[in-house]
């Protein structure tokens, strides 16, 4: 026969949170993500991590702290470790948890036409990118059916600048048989409007892959609550 989940059993000696570990993996179960508010999933998370103590003022505290539920899924591993009350393990749970949902993301577009999963792409580019403390440019390669076939890290900077190299991109298309690129950077600030460093950037890179047939779809920078597209916006 199936196993079924083990329940709490609650008794006149139990702690006040007996029994709530168990209604929440209930609400979870039947109602899914929107059964639940943001602290309460990252009490789920915490419960397999620290079994035995009331987590909501932790799972509360967390998401004042950081801001929201992705804030602090994506926070540095160094910051969760010494937030108080939050143990090595649950540091490594929450960072896992974070792992797999990035993952998740990029296999809805690796190997697949990226002009045609657009939002998937968008997805993707907001998991690993927006709540980064530091600009990151990153460049995605496609092949000539415009499938992601290789997506990279090019370089990471400040909090407000990082340097990227036109030759060094060309060169990597390359060396994959890339056919065209997307680039893309994050803006912590929360700005995504180009500055004229970004919009000079990117028409050097389009002149450096032009003799060379590979072409740039578009030029992605990436803040917090927006996108903006160099192609949208008439810029390539």
């Amino acid at each position: 026969m199936p196993k079924t989940a083990s329940k709490t059993v609650v008794t006149a000696d139990s702690p006040h949170y007996a029994g709530h570990r168990d209604r929440l993996r209930e609400r979870f179960i039947k109602g899914g993500v929107d059964a639940l508010a943001d602290y309460e999933l990252l009490e789920l998370l915490l419960f397999m991590a620290i079994p035995r103590r009331d987590v909501k003022p932790l799972a509360k505290r967390l998401i004042a702290h950081f801001g929201s539920l992705p804030a602090v899924l994506q926070a540095p591993h160094a910051e969760l470790a010494v937030f108080k009350g939050l143990s090595e393990a649950s540091a490594i749970a929450i960072k896992v948890v974070a792992a797999a949902s990035t993952h998740l993301a990029r296999a809805d577009i690796i190997d697949k036409p990226v002009l045609s999963n657009w939002d998937a792409l968008l997805d993707y580019c907001h998991i690993t990118m927006a709540r980064e403390k530091r600009e990151q440019f990153r460049v995605l390669f496609l092949n000539k059916k415009n499938e992601l076939i290789k997506d990279e890290v090019q370089q990471t900077g400040t909090v407000d600048h990082t340097q990227a190299y036109p030759r060094e991109i060309i060169k990597r298309a390359l060396e994959l048989g890339a056919t065209a690129i997307i680039l893309a950077h994050n803006h912590p600030s929360g700005d995504a409007r180009p500055s004229q460093d970004d919009i000079d950037l990117t028409n050097t890179v389009m002149a450096a892959a032009k003799p060379f047939g590979i072409v740039v779809h578009d030029h992605l920078i990436i803040a917090r609550k927006n996108t903006f597209s160099f192609r949208a916006q008439g810029l390539l």
